[in-house]
């Protein structure tokens, strides 16, 4: 039964057993947000609670961190699962900014220092409401994001991948992103012969205040697509980085394909990444291990909560005479294959060489480009998303 606190759904949430801050919180939103109704938790909340009250109609959530990080962590976690869309603001008592990162890695959209103060809070606001567009105001968004997984290492998924991200802006897909999201082991700089200062680690920091700007110095424009990197050296910390959703957010807003290169499919981090994608893309060879390794990760990403009904089960480096058959594969797998890629070893290694996709014409460049024309059905990437400034009209009105 929902908490007897929540009553009606209510706009806002305010976690804190920290008087203090909860009456200067009060004292702030009484003046810049009168209209608001807002619910105080003295007390942290219970898992069950807080899903329950973010399916209440919550809008906006202000959580203490400084009285307790991990208890505070955890209920980030929960609400970043539950409901991504709503800004959660954590609140500090300095300004730390190793917290301040730290935060903004477990998924909080804000945060606000005290004293709080109006100009601190409108400064805030203005980040999120760029960020969380109302939901409401604006069309449900076409863009599509693809999630390469391999099955089991050395399939080649990062190959599939980054020819997957040019195939479909070959095919008049518009705006293109390729990320790689594999913060230990990604190869995408790499195989495209890229550097950067930044990666996908930077864009989580900056998850409250992503925008033009800001995303035009993390991406690197190659041959027409956007690409994000992975860090270039493993950093702290980045095992404990689990909510990809400021990334998708924006990625779906300013793109119209989102390509994204994975580690596999396990771990909190890459979970989340295959829940909050439109198609799971599972590659492996037609090897009888690597076919093994595939019936172990559907199994995995079944039990944690995965749709089994968006994944794509891809044949890379399909070479009859070694391995199973298309019909084999498909009988001891129960499942259908969705497209097989041809074993091409000299034009992508002539590819790697160079820094560049194989061309369109070679057998794998011809292989990758129906995988995109099934995938797609044809039609180009759908059209981005807008950002409106319906998020302040929604909260106060």
């Amino acid at each position: 039964m929902l908490d007897s606190r929540l009553g009606d759904p209510s706009r806002a949430l305010l976690v804190s057993p920290d008087p203090r801050m909860v009456g200067g919180l009060r004292r702030l939103l009484a003046t810049e947000l009168p209209l608001t109704a807002l619910t105080v938790f003295e007390t942290y909340p219970s898992r069950a609670t807080l899903a329950e009250f973010a399916a209440s109609g919550m809008l906006l959530c202000f959580l203490d961190v400084a009285s307790d990080q991990g208890t505070a962590f955890a209920a980030m976690s929960i609400l970043a699962s539950s409901c991504p869309e709503v800004p959660v603001f954590a609140l500090l008592r300095s300004n730390d900014p190793d917290l301040i990162l730290r935060c903004l890695r477990q998924g909080a959209s804000e945060f606000l220092i005290q004293p709080f103060t109006a100009d601190q809070f409108r400064a805030a606001l203005a980040k999120v409401s760029r960020f969380h567009p109302s939901r409401a105001a604006e069309p449900e968004s076409r863009t599509r994001v693809y999630c390469v997984m391999p099955a089991k290492g050395a399939c080649g998924a990062t190959t599939v991948a980054c020819h997957l991200a040019y195939a479909l802006k070959r095919q008049g897909g518009g705006r293109i992103l390729l990320a790689d999201m594999d913060g230990l082991t990604g190869t995408l700089a790499f195989l495209l012969k890229l550097k950067s200062s930044y990666s996908f680690v930077d864009a989580l920091a900056h998850a409250g205040s992503l925008e033009a700007d800001v995303w035009k110095a993390l991406v690197i424009p190659c041959q027409d697509v956007d690409v994000l990197l992975s860090p270039e050296n493993p950093v702290d910390g980045i095992g404990d980085v689990t909510d990809p959703a400021p990334i998708l957010n924006y990625s779906r807003r300013a793109y119209d394909a989102v390509v994204l290169d994975t580690s596999g499919a396990y771990g909190d981090w890459n979970l989340s990444l295959a829940r909050m994608c439109d198609d799971l893309l599972l590659v492996t060879t037609n090897e009888l291990a690597a076919l093994h390794a595939v019936l172990r990760a559907q199994t995995y990403l079944r039990r944690n909560g995965t749709d089994c009904s968006k994944t794509r089960l891809v044949i890379n480096r399909y070479f009859e005479e070694v391995g199973l058959r298309r019909e084999g594969i498909e009988t001891a797998l129960r499942s259908g294959v969705f497209e097989t890629l041809p074993s091409d070893y000299e034009a992508i290694q002539h590819s790697l060489m160079e820094g560049k996709p194989v061309p369109s014409g070679s057998r794998f460049g011809k292989g990758v480009a129906r995988l995109a024309q099934h995938l797609t059905g044809g039609q180009r990437a759908g059209e981005k998303r807008s950002i409106l400034s319906g998020f302040l009209k929604k909260l106060t009105g």
